[in-house]
């Protein structure tokens, strides 16, 4: 379909969402690779068995694909120290891609993170800024270093890393917003421990270098199936986390040919995800989720997947671990996860403004009437999914499985969505991509929030003779209330705008 790729090729979208989608996606592998490497085992205090042959590992792994790579292992606070600030110059100078992973002992104290180097003799709290290496330090330096992307690898979250008579209040790594450019991930979530693992390789490290090796595999859909990966090995005990603030795609291994689909490649893909999705959306057993999500990490159901692989999981005993509350941490936005506890007389009312004149249409009343185990009915006669997605208007308007909203929200977080609505008049379709651009402060009649936002845009096409573009915000704090707070919408066809709204929660009620 035209229409499809018109969202795809970046001729519609524009400004902070949309300029995510627009960039070329081989803009970067023409550029210098430079990875910096470094794993450390033989720590006094507690050693570790499999950081330098993860480290080797991935060395090994970047240098076939283009990289050029500096090794360290068993590194000193001055050796690290060196290496790092050597990186940091090259990535200054070249103005390449830079990728740092780190493998051995790492800790937050005030919310800071310190990578251990193998001489740190901690004998005390206070000992960790003066012989750990500062995170921080070093994100300041890529920063101004003022390269388009870098890779932040940290297998560093392994428990008790100073002896029994050393505990840390907290575990693990302090959550952290990546810096512009740049992807930061973890072995496990932010306040949770990594197992280091019994084979040659940390648990980690083992299906990342698995996942590097997919030939036509982009960047973020890498480090989702690691993060599935590392979950089933694990049985939910070590979950990895990532922050990114990427604007472009990029392949550690290209696929052969780099090309732009055809609309009709991009057609014929939409609808074998649809028809996969078709049969197994409703499946009892976690197998064909995991293969859709292995297949379409980033997929138009992959945040419906995600929730009914969790349900099932969890009715299979697995006990997920949970991030570490970000309440009260300087280096972080926080993250929350979207809330599916909704009960039977939950009621939400809402006003309609005016977008331009912000005069008041309209308000209106919806109360939850009924639960199933994949829908809610409101009173208005609205049907959704789990997760809020519209499955039926209260005029009656069909929706086929859609995700307008995602599971987890975090800021960087990117997810797309097509659909068909169908109604005695016809049928259309909707593309969208959204992103979690912000969270931030937003006033409504019915409270103050810390809110996140969401912006979105595509097209919706079927429904007229005209091509309809969409633009999109959306304000969620799911950690208090389980519906959204605001959100406003346009509807334009060419330069005629013909919807052009802001809907506010004005009170709500929730058991």
């Amino acid at each position: 379909m035209l229409q499809g790729g018109l969202v795809a090729g970046g001729l519609l979208l524009s400004g902070t969402a949309g300029r995510v989608w627009a960039q070329s996606q081989g803009a970067l592998l023409g550029l210098p690779k430079v990875a910096l490497v470094v794993g450390n085992s033989k720590y006094r205090q507690v050693p570790l068995k499999n950081p330098t042959n993860d480290a080797r590992a991935m060395a090994a792994v970047l240098k076939g694909a283009g990289f050029e790579v500096a090794l360290k292992l068993d590194a000193p606070r001055a050796e690290m120290l060196s290496a790092i600030q050597s990186h940091v110059q090259v990535l200054a100078t070249k103005k390449g891609v830079g990728l740092f992973y780190f493998a051995g002992h790492g800790v937050q104290l005030a919310w800071r993170n310190y990578l251990i180097p193998v001489d740190a003799v901690v004998e005390k709290t206070e000992d960790i800024q003066a012989r750990g290496v500062d995170l921080g330090s070093f994100l300041k330096g890529i920063t101004k270093a003022a390269n388009p992307m870098n890779v932040i690898i940290l297998d560093a979250c392994r428990d008790d890393p100073f002896g029994d008579a050393r505990r840390l209040e907290q575990k693990g790594l302090s959550q952290i917003d990546a810096p512009s450019g740049t992807l930061l991930a973890y072995a496990t979530s932010p306040g949770n421990v990594a197992a280091d693992g019994d084979g040659v390789n940390g648990l980690y490290t083992e299906h990342l270098l698995k996942e590097l090796k997919v030939q036509g595999a982009k960047i973020e859909d890498v480090f989702k199936r690691v993060r599935l990966g590392v979950r089933r090995k694990s049985s939910g005990r070590q979950i990895p986390w990532e922050s990114t603030s990427l604007e472009e795609d990029f392949y550690f291994l290209p696929p052969p040919h780099l090309k732009k689909l055809s609309d009709e490649e991009k057609e014929k893909r939409y609808k074998e995800e649809s028809a996969l999705w078709d049969r197994i959306q409703n499946s009892r057993d976690p197998a064909p989720l995991e293969d859709y999500l292995r297949r379409y990490p980033s997929g138009n159901f992959a945040e419906l997947a995600q929730l009914q692989l969790d349900r099932l999981l969890a009715k299979q005993g697995e006990k997920k671990i949970q991030i570490a509350s970000a309440e009260g941490n300087p280096y972080t936005k926080g993250s929350a996860v979207a809330s599916t506890d909704r009960k039977v007389g939950d009621s939400y009312t809402y006003r309609e403004l005016d977008l331009s004149s912000k005069k008041e249409r309209t308000t209106f009343t919806s109360t939850i009437t009924r639960i199933t185990d994949t829908e809610v009915t409101y009173s208005d006669g609205r049907v959704t999914d789990l997760l809020g997605n519209v499955r039926r208007t209260s005029d009656g308007l069909l929706f086929s499985a859609n995700q307008y909203g995602p599971l987890e929200y975090v800021v960087g977080k990117r997810w797309v969505t097509r659909f068909v609505t169908s109604s005695r008049r016809g049928t259309g379709s909707v593309e969208m991509h959204f992103q979690i651009v912000t969270r931030e402060s937003i006033t409504v009649p019915a409270g103050t929030f810390n809110a996140f936002r969401v912006e979105g845009q595509g097209l919706s096409w079927g429904h007229s003779p005209r091509l309809l573009q969409i633009r999109r915000k959306d304000w969620f704090a799911p950690d208090r209330v389980r519906g959204p707070l605001a959100w406003e919408r346009e509807w334009q066809a060419g330069p005629d705008v013909l919807t052009a709204e802001r809907v506010e929660l004005v009170s709500y009620k929730e058991s």
